[in-house]
């Protein structure tokens, strides 16, 4: 693995073509991996781990879900890409907006970035405004606009931003502490009439999971109704992930009102695990880009048929049932790790959006809880790295960064959730022992 790894980075900038792939928060030689199944992933020694990543999401099936596989085997005979429209787009927009009433028009891009940003310059042409207000610690992607203060890789590496990201760019972005309402508020009445919208992850996940306070969501909703304002909510990571309709769909499950966005953006299950995301909303939005209206947007891949094959799969076999065994594998495993951890004495908070969480270390984290990015970054992280390299030794991988969720499937069985169990006794107690 360590000369796999060094000659990677003698051909690829740190060796990975992600910053958080190269195990920089956790120390040690990035694993290479060389297939995926089901609940597992092997690495190229051959070696066999219950997957708790899912390559970040999409994997909500299990990897290589035969039907999803089939799927793309079929479209790919009929040509990888074609640069022009198909039937395939039109087919998998049906199926979201089945999905989301008021997504009455979708638009197809590579990737979650592309989606947010795409999103970002709806919301300016749609209101003439410049200014974009996002939370600490929420990733909209890496476009200039959305890396200030940004969690997940961003934070990972300890950097605030961005060398490359202009002072123009960064002058247009407001950035508020997370479920702060009255930070939100103060914004709006210095500057309502400048914001274009406010983005935000519909359950945050990139500073560890870190869930809205009951009624925050609306708050923004109320705050940018007023002022004329975009609400964009990224579900790149939550949509239709957390539930057949996402974080949006789940909130009436928490006894609260779902927030209609004005937009919302979708990534990584809406593409099967293919390179494929959207942004979607009303008609009257939507049809400002080009070629209707005049906000441009274009991408000679975007809507590419293997990808809206495997997208159209994933979203046919994501029915209630199998929402229903990814929460309950999550809660299993929640439990597990929960138990481990009080039988070594250290405190801890899970916490949790759906069947997404993370596990934050720290007599503060346990006792109130982390509620936005300053408190995820007080946290005990120092204990992760320890954890991480036990429960991979126990051939276990985990996120190799503190900041991420974990991830289940529908594949992970009782045997993968008892091999994920019997290596957490060890993982905490490395966890327990580790000193800053």
């Amino acid at each position: 693995m360590e000369e796999v790894y060094r000659h990677a980075c003698e051909v690829i900038p740190g060796g990975v073509s992600s910053p958080v792939r190269a195990f920089g928060s956790v120390g040690g030689t990035p694993v290479f991996l060389s297939a995926a199944r089901g609940p597992h992933v092997v690495d190229i020694n051959g070696r066999e781990y219950v997957d708790l990543v899912c390559s970040w999401g999409p994997a909500l099936l299990g990897h290589a879900h035969p039907e999803v596989v089939a799927a793309v085997q079929e479209a790919a005979t009929r040509g990888l890409s074609f640069g022009a429209p198909t039937t395939a787009e039109v087919e998998l927009a049906d199926l979201i907006r089945g999905r989301i009433p008021f997504a009455e028009k979708v638009r197809f891009v590579s990737t979650g970035t592309e989606a947010t940003m795409t999103a970002i310059r709806v919301a300016r042409g749609a209101t003439g405004r410049d200014v974009i207000v996002k939370f600490a610690g929420c990733y909209h992607g890496h476009s200039d606009a959305l890396l200030a203060a940004a969690g997940s890789g961003v934070a990972t590496a300890g950097l605030p931003g961005s060398a490359g990201v202009t002072q123009a760019a960064a002058r247009d972005t407001i950035v508020v502490e997370y479920n702060d309402a009255e930070a939100l508020k103060a914004v709006f009445a210095e500057r309502g009439s400048e914001i274009a919208c406010v983005i935000t992850e519909a359950a945050p996940a990139n500073m560890g999971v870190v869930p809205p306070d009951p009624g925050f969501n609306a708050t923004i909703r109320r705050l940018t109704l007023e002022h004329g304002a975009l609400m964009i909510l990224d579900e790149v990571l939550t949509g239709f992930r957390v539930g057949p309709a996402g974080w949006w769909g789940n909130e009436a499950s928490l006894g609260e009102a779902p927030v209609t966005p004005d937009l919302v953006t979708y990534g990584k299950v809406v593409g099967g695990g293919l390179p494929l995301a959207a942004l979607a909303g009303p008609s009257e939005l939507m049809d400002l880009l080009a070629p209707v209206g005049p906000v441009y947007q274009a991408g000679t891949l975007s809507g590419n048929p293997l990808a809206t094959a495997a997208g159209i799969a994933t979203l046919r076999l994501a029915h209630n049932a199998v929402y229903a065994h990814v929460d309950r594998a999550s809660r299993q495993v929640q439990d597990a790790l929960a138990a481990a951890l009080d039988e070594v004495g250290l405190p801890h908070r899970i916490q949790t959006a759906g069947n997404l969480f993370s596990c934050f270390f720290g007599e503060e984290a346990a006792t109130h809880g982390v509620r936005n990015y300053d408190q995820a970054k007080a946290a005990d992280g120092f204990r992760y790295a320890p954890f991480f390299h036990a429960m991979l030794d126990a051939g276990v991988a985990l996120p190799p960064s503190v900041f991420e969720a974990w991830f289940l499937s529908a594949a992970h069985d009782d045997a993968a959730l008892n091999r994920i169990a019997e290596a957490l006794p060890a993982a905490a107690r490395a966890a327990a022992s580790a000193r800053p």
